[in-house]
């Protein structure tokens, strides 16, 4: 009984009580369905860095923010999201507590819902996580951009993580979403059993020391971008790397053989959290 207490009121200094106690409250599904592996890889001192994770559907964008976050002592993460979801009854008013940054690129094709899309034209997306990173807030990326329901691969990763990573120096943490229904079924659920694996943080100081020496020199020369853009990708495609093994999928465009988890992506059974 203990240790079930233990868990369910695992002190959470960085909010108030009552945000403490809506936490608790969102965390109950994660107690049941979802399992964790590497939860000493998060970071607990409190200095700023990108979540990375994969993504399958749609209620993951809750319950796994909530797990983190619950971990992590209640420090909020801003998630960069479709402006979509801030609609949403509910969900949005739970997204909206993280301070997010939204994304408004995407048109509803619902008319009454596209008339909101007000903040079309809020800037830069990377600069805008750029800021949150240097003003000390983490921040947390679906970097494939969409939901995507293969049960095999993942989706080509964005660049734009790879030039938020540069820009500001911080580190990565890979967070790899997978199911138990994928491995036994082939196929992703709209609710079910998650593993969730924390990867260990992917440092790029030497490349970020480069690509802004490079963005310094380059301000008034467009014919740099090409580099920059480079150098972005690779960053992006070692974080596709991780979280391919991670999660379990395969990186887009690849025939390697189906991911084989090495001892040190996923420790033996003793080292189960059980969230």
């Amino acid at each position: 009984m203990t240790k079930y207490a233990d868990r369910i009121f695992k002190p959470l200094p960085f909010l108030p009580f009552g945000r403490a106690f809506l936490l608790r409250l969102l965390m109950l599904p994660n107690f049941f369905l979802t399992r964790a592996y590497g939860l000493e890889n998060l970071d607990d001192e409190g200095s700023t860095c990108i979540y990375a994770f994969n993504h399958n559907n749609s209620i993951e964008v809750l319950m796994v923010p909530v797990l983190i976050i619950y971990h992590l002592g209640g420090r909020m993460i801003s998630f960069v999201i479709d402006w979509m979801y801030g609609k949403v009854p509910i969900l949005g008013f739970l997204m909206d507590m993280t301070n997010p940054v939204y994304v408004y690129n995407k048109r509803s094709p619902l008319r009454w819902l596209e008339a909101q899309r007000k903040n079309r034209h809020a800037g830069s997306t990377v600069e805008r996580c750029a800021e949150k990173l240097r003003s000390g807030q983490s921040i947390g990326i679906f970097p494939e951009g969409t939901r995507n329901r293969s049960a095999e691969y993942l989706l080509q990763g964005k660049p734009g993580i790879g030039h938020i990573a540069l820009k500001t120096g911080s580190s990565v943490v890979p967070v790899g979403i997978d199911f138990e229904c994928r491995r036994r079924k082939g196929r992703i659920p709209v609710l079910g059993r998650t593993i969730v694996r924390i990867g260990k943080p992917l440092n790029f100081r030497d490349q970020s020391e480069k690509y802004l020496a490079l963005l310094a020199d380059s301000s008034c020369k467009s014919d740099y971008s090409s580099e920059l853009n480079r150098m972005a990708a690779d960053v992006t495609a070692e974080i596709m790397l991780s979280l391919a093994e991670l999660s379990g999928k395969r990186e887009s465009g690849t025939c390697a053989e189906k991911i084989t988890f090495s001892s040190t992506t996923i420790k033996p059974k003793e080292h189960l959290c059980q969230v």
